[in-house]
């Protein structure tokens, strides 16, 4: 389960804040070795084309290259926070790999044939806890948790229904956990085409401003202008389609990890518990 640490030394807020440092960093590096110089070379070539007397239908003007559509700030910062949605998806889906990975190991230790009763479940309560001390990877994960809340129920209740209830409240309560972790990420994900938003308000503003120049015979300004309004929309609205993609894939993969522990906990524990001298079923309330 999400680690209940949750100071400023956490991984859940070192990981977004180093993130976006890191992704601000090497998008400006980029921007400052590549991308700047290489729009630059653009429109020179552009306006050396244009005083030459090309024709506007020429390859050589009407073409523009990726790095003249993403040269402006705002696109900048539209890549800076799609890049920075990537690092955080990538930390989440790395935890939900290493949640996964415990569902191979078995905790409860059950023979084939035997039965676990209430009198049995403290004692393999207190052998499970005491190796989770031990072993720091299994510490705050979402399996043995739901384990150990299951026989510490059973045991108290002699109940198979209450220690079937008790995976299932560990389950959702880490499912709720982990929906609420992407929260940062949904705010990328509506920032970036806000940023696109700004750049097109900031163009259209920039376009009116030389409307006189316009009126005189230079749409230089003004098409330039309108260029910076629908770039950066462009840019923002692209980059938004591909972080949404990604992340509904991590919270896709989050979901099937809390029904595969619920559908492991009910087969290789649920299903072997029994009260002695009680009829209580097979039947299992995961359903």
């Amino acid at each position: 389960m999400i680690s209940r640490n949750k100071g400023i030394l956490s991984l859940e807020f070192l990981v977004p804040v180093i993130g976006l440092l890191f992704a601000a960093i090497v998008v400006n590096i980029w921007y400052v070795q590549s991308v700047i110089p290489r729009a630059n070379d653009d429109a020179a070539r552009r306006k050396l084309a244009t005083a030459r007397g090309v024709s506007s239908e020429a390859p050589e003007i009407k073409e523009r290259t990726f790095y003249a559509i993403i040269q402006d700030p705002e696109s900048k910062w539209e890549i800076v926070f799609c890049l920075w949605g990537m690092i955080i998806l990538g930390y989440k889906l790395t935890h939900v790999t290493r949640e996964r990975a415990l569902l191979k190991q078995d905790f409860v230790r059950v023979q084939p044939g035997e039965r676990i009763i209430p009198e049995d479940a403290l004692d393999r309560y207190k052998e499970l806890k005491t190796a989770i001390e031990r072993d720091r990877r299994w510490r705050e994960r979402l399996l043995p948790e739901c384990i150990l809340a299951s026989l510490h129920r059973f045991h108290a209740t002699h109940s198979v229904q209450d220690a079937a209830t008790a995976v299932r409240e560990r389950a959702e309560l880490a499912g709720d956990e982990l929906d609420s972790s992407l929260g940062m990420v949904r705010y990328i994900a509506w920032a970036i085409p806000a940023l696109g938003f700004i750049g097109t308000v900031r163009g259209i503003g920039d376009a009116l401003n030389s409307a006189e120049a316009a009126i005189k015979g230079d749409i230089a300004p003004v098409t330039n202008a309108l260029g910076l309004a629908f770039n950066t929309t462009f840019v923002g609205l692209a980059l938004c389609i591909v972080l949404m993609f990604f992340m509904h894939l991590v919270q896709a993969r989050q979901e099937a990890f809390i029904i595969e522990t619920q559908a492991l906990c009910r087969d290789k524990l649920i299903d072997v518990m029994k009260v002695p001298h009680l009829d209580e079923g097979a039947a299992s309330p995961f359903a």
